[in-house]
């Protein structure tokens, strides 16, 4: 590999106005350079050519400890976790993950901080320190990771495809580590963990295997000499990059069928077909082509007649039907299989799939400088350099030959099929050994697989039909020059809200329409008729919007808490005939019997998965039923879904969208006109027909967001115990309420927030090792901000975890006094450049304004204003703002703690429910009970009188 700069052309997206250079240093480590005057975040990802395949025997999870430790400290900075702080203090974020053949490490970061953040990051690969202490307490955190994953049937299911396979080969690894690998047997066998940790890092991590992408603001050339200031010292031990030769699934492990029993409700079916990686053949694009169609959802495809028969909901999600059904659907797949084979490889298919990859590429949405470097970093290794950018997203060579080569091998002597099935519970014999996944396993022959094939529905299975939703029109309109958005039109019908897209300058447009319907909310059988609506509205249009999905135009229908909401996103130039279809389908919905069962029984088994959420999304969810007025437990809705039928939402519909308000917000490339006429086309259709389905909203229906005040002074406690009893971990909310949106109330607690939160994590997560999820975040409820600790933990019970979250608050008081002015100025202006960072694509900017107009605050200018406000905040008012607010024993502090217990702390839950409330505490017992003997905030939205055009 030649040392220094080469010349490449680097395929990039036509708009991409981004400067690339290719750089290899004298060490061999190979660099991108990204070189982006608009950009107001510097970015860096380091990719290492080693991954979980490599750990050592005996030692499972070590390259995932590894990039854990990397994390503490190094010799040139050896303050532990300083380089987290140094991050977080300057704008930034950070993180790392661990592949199975590659390591990942990326940070971004305040443009003026990049240099030193650069320097920082650099020390991982150059002498870290990992102390045995550090290394001590950091086992305790992969453990408390794997943890969390115990009971995701998403882990569990991955590794019981690892598990059956070659034993010799590194896929069969469990690639997370826990303590029993890390700690208990290494030092079984005599091993210090620690002295192999330092030794696989010494022998693995060698500059020749890492790829480097940088993002920066400056020049290439001053981004070039950065690169060689901070990474030439990383040491070359010139190894060889490592390879894994052989099948991981030998015949022993195909021709299978394997049943299992997940944590949820639910069947699933995956038939998988082991296929050599088509990383070879990236260009030619066999696997995508393949995908494109036997995944597709158009009408002919196997997902369509899966529905039809009413079997499938997704491919691999069965209805209880479909799982009476699981030899007749695998033998429809291996027809649609059959189908391919006789079609032959289709060159329009080719080509339109090629046309439609060209299209997304140079019209994609510029993304975070973060994401893109870790995306680009992780191609390096694959990719020639021409393709860094650019991947596998480009299939441009239609060759016949190499998609048949695939197509080939989706035969019957290929195939593992591993379905999911509570049903399976008490007839499994075999369990895998680090999830205790129940499974059984059969062998299955050609000839069983050809009478599936024999024996299933006679359906017309064809392919798909051409896409006419592909944009032809890429033109960009011209827009007024308008900054916010703005009141276009309103009436007693709806409101538009309009803002042409003056930035990112993509043939793209958005349009939300919110359906305010007073009927939806009445009650939980309300709530899940208006559920089960919107889902069969999604269910219905499935067959014509999925062609509009396949060309880059999406959609969705969805509930709230206040009715409905209709989304469309994507190119412009098609988009009304879909937002059009959409209100078609709601102007003359009838339900369909056969497809209202199916979906009744997806929203039961939704609504009873519930439970199995993780504890602290528990938490989470009744701090909100706590706080957020109107809201209704989901146990209610499940109550009720079993009694429900058909002609009840026959019956429900037309009162739900008797009395209707719709709020819109259309954005992008598209003029005023079109906003206002799309607008008048929907009121046409809804309003005013022969016979209107709707009516404006009477002044007294208009629906507000109000969330309780909790007492001045007060501390507030709910002790719940976790919904899973198969669950260990335990969790707590610890919510700090603080005021009612005001732009130089908020500046103060974001700089709070700001300053604590690695602080925070740091001392409850790295020190005290509470647990692997340690957060402490803002949090808003329509307008209503806060704080909040988000802990989940197997080590401690939340009432222990609460006391420990008031012992930092009291030991961060006094560095909050200690913080020089110094300190504060830069902690300051790293908020204020977080804060006028640009959005960087028209869904982000969209997200962001359609906020304010949902929650009714229509501060449009917030970012512009709260600058302005932290310019003129005083290091003094902070310290006020947190001993009036935050502190520990603070007069005007509201806190409410929200406690869930898992199994290992059952005991506690009695205990520290029974213990006598203290002065100025609410034990609540009752949420409604609760929620309805307080004052509420008033409400920003239904506040409809105040907004004028």
């Amino acid at each position: 590999m030649a040392v220094g700069r080469e010349e490449v052309e680097i395929v990039k997206p036509r708009s991409d106005k981004r400067e690339y250079r290719r750089i290899v240093l004298r060490n061999a480590l190979e660099v991108l350079l990204i070189s982006d005057p608009e950009t107001d975040k510097c970015a860096a990802s380091m990719d290492v050519s080693v991954g979980s395949f490599s750990d050592p025997e005996g030692l499972e999870g070590l390259a995932h400890f590894l990039e854990h430790m990397l994390f503490y400290a190094s010799e040139k900075y050896p303050v532990e976790d300083s380089y987290c702080k140094f991050i977080a203090e300057h704008g930034g974020s950070t993180n790392a993950f661990t592949a199975s053949e590659h390591t990942n490490y990326y940070f971004d970061v305040n443009v003026d901080s990049f240099e030193e953040a650069l320097d920082r990051f650099a020390q991982f690969f150059i002498k870290p320190l990992m102390s045995a202490d550090a290394t001590t307490r950091e086992i305790k955190a992969v453990d408390s990771e794997n943890q969390k994953n115990l009971l995701s049937d998403a882990w569990r299911m991955n590794q019981l495809q690892k598990h059956i396979s070659e034993k010799s080969h590194p896929y069969h690894k469990f690639s997370t580590g826990n303590w029993d690998t890390l700690e208990v047997r290494p030092r079984q066998k005599g091993l210090d963990t620690r002295n192999e940790l330092i030794k696989f890092y010494k022998e693995n991590y060698s500059s020749n295997l890492m790829h480097l992408v940088i993002y920066s603001k400056e020049n290439l050339d001053k981004i070039h000499h950065m690169v060689e200031e901070n990474f030439q010292e990383i040491q070359n031990s010139d190894k060889s990059c490592p390879h894994f030769p052989g099948q991981p699934c030998t015949s022993e492990h195909l021709q299978v069928v394997v049943k299992t029993v997940p944590i949820k409700q639910g069947h699933k079916l995956r038939v998988i077909w082991p296929v050599t990686p088509e990383i070879r053949h990236y260009k030619e694009g066999p696997c995508r082509y393949l995908g494109h169609l036997i995944g597709h959802e158009g009408e002919g495809s196997l997902f369509y007649v899966l529905k039809i028969l009413g079997w499938a909901t997704m491919v691999i999600d069965l209805t209880d039907a479909g799982h009476e059904h699981v030899q007749d659907i695998i033998g429809l797949l291996f027809k649609y299989v059959s189908l391919l084979q006789q079609s032959g490889v289709c060159k329009w298919i080719f080509d339109e799939l090629s046309a439609l990859c060209e299209t997304k590429f140079h019209y994609q949405d510029k993304i975070s400088p973060i994401d893109y470097v870790v995306n680009v970093a992780s191609n390096m290794e694959i990719y020639s350099p021409e393709d860094w950018i650019v991947g596998s997203s480009l299939p441009c060579k239609f060759n016949p030959g190499t998609i048949q080569m695939v197509l080939d091998k989706l035969s019957a002597d290929n195939v593992r099929i591993f379905w999911e099935s509570k049903s399976f519970e008490g007839s499994t014999d075999m369990v895998e050994p680090w999830y205790g996944t129940a499974y059984s396993m059969n062998r299955i022959s050609v000839s069983t697989i050809q009478e599936w094939m024999s024996s299933s529905p006679d359906e017309n299975l064809h392919l798909p039909v051409p896409n006419v939703f592909i944009p032809t029109d890429l033109s960009l309109k011209i827009s007024e020059e308008i900054k916010f958005p703005i009141l276009s039109r309103k009436s007693s019908y709806s409101s538009l809200w309009f803002k042409p897209d003056t930035v990112f300058s993509t043939p793209k447009a958005y349009v939300r329409i919110d359906f305010s319907c007073p009927h939806a909310s009445n009650s939980s059988e309300a709530e899940v008729l208006t559920d089960i609506f919107t889902r069969l509205l999604m269910d219905y249009l499935n067959e014509f919007a999925y062609y509009a999905q396949v060309a880059g135009l999406y959609y969705s229908v969805h509930h709230t808490n206040t009715g409905f909401q209709v989304a469309v996103v994507g190119y412009n130039h098609k988009l009304r005939i879909l937002l059009e279809k959409v209100i078609e389908k709601i102007a003359t919905f009838e339900v369909r019997p056969e497809r209202f069962a199916v979906i009744k029984e997806v929203a039961t088994k939704d609504y009873q998965n519930l439970k199995f959420q993780q504890p602290y999304q528990q938490a989470m969810y009744y701090c909100s039923l706590i706080l957020q007025d109107n809201t209704r437990p989901w146990t209610e809705q499940l109550e009720v879904l079993p009694s429900i039928k058909g002609e009840d939402l026959t019956n429900f519909l037309p009162l739900l969208l008797s009395r209707t308000f719709l709020e819109f917000y259309v954005a992008g490339n598209i003029e005023r006109v079109e906003a206002e006429s799309i607008v008048q086309h929907i009121e046409n259709i809804l309003f005013h027909g022969p016979q209107p389905i709707c009516q404006p909203l009477y002044p007294s229906q208009h629906l507000t967001n109000r969330v309780v005040k909790l007492g001045t002074g007060s501390s507030h406690f709910y002790f719940a115990e976790g919904l899973n009893p198969s669950d260990e971990n335990s969790a707590l909310v610890h919510y700090i309420q603080v005021h009612q949106d005001d732009i130089m109330m908020n500046a103060k607690l974001q700089l709070f927030a700001l300053t604590a939160k690695q602080p925070a994590f740091h001392q409850l997560r790295s020190v005290e090792q509470l647990g692997y999820i340690t957060v402490l975040m803002q949090r808003n409820d329509y307008g209503i901000r806060g704080l909040q600790f988000i802990i989940q933990s197997t080590v401690k019970g939340p009432g222990h975890i609460d006391l420990r979250v008031e012992e930092f608050l009291k030991m961060f008081e006094s560095k909050l006094s200690q913080m020089t002015n110094e300190e504060f100025k830069s902690n300051v202006n790293a908020l204020i450049d977080m804060k006028l960072e640009k959005h960087k694509n028209l869904r982000e900017e969209c997200a962001f304004y359609w906020r304010e107009i949902s929650d009714g605050t229509l501060k449009f200018d917030r970012r512009e204003t709260e600058v302005a406000a932290l310019r003129q905040l005083t290091q003094q008012e902070l310290l006020d703002f947190f001993n009036e607010y935050v502190k520990v024993g603070a007069a005007r502090k509201k806190t409410l703690s929200v406690r869930v217990y898992g199994s290992l702390h059952a005991s506690e839950y009695t205990t520290d429910k029974n213990q006598p409330v203290q002065p100025s505490s609410t034990q609540i017992e009752d949420i409604f009970g609760f929620r309805r003997s307080q004052p509420l905030y008033g409400s920003f939205k239904g506040a409809y009188g105040r907004v004028k055009l």
